[in-house]
């Protein structure tokens, strides 16, 4: 089974980039504790804010994607032609990743500065 170039490209971003994001956070965590700013609570409100809206709008990426297949799903049986249904998880998987994906590789660039 081949995989969409999408898919591959959400993928590489979850298992490559995320962990560098969290080793940079928790590095940061650690010398903003040993410092004593107040900098690493802010950066914890917004990784758990990042994660509650990423997973909201995965879902809502899921339920839209979700109904396009259904709708390609529906016309190819009325119209008695066959659609591309090999695709379709590839292209769900990647409504769902997207949002995560994003984030993450904007994370990245801003922890790496």
């Amino acid at each position: 089974m081949f995989f969409s170039a999408d898919l591959l490209d959400e993928f590489a971003s979850l298992w490559f980039q995320a962990p560098l994001v969290i080793s940079s956070r928790m590095q940061d965590f650690a010398a903003a504790g040993m410092a004593g700013t107040p900098g690493s609570v802010a950066e914890a409100s917004r990784m758990f804010t990042e994660k509650l809206s990423a997973a909201a709008e995965s879902l809502m990426a899921l339920n839209t994607a979700m109904v396009n297949e259904g709708m390609i799903a529906a016309t190819a049986a009325a119209t008695g032609t066959c659609s591309n249904f090999t695709d379709a998880s590839d292209r769900l998987a990647v409504a769902a990743l997207k949002p995560y994906g994003k984030r993450i590789r904007a994370n990245a660039l801003r922890l790496a500065k």
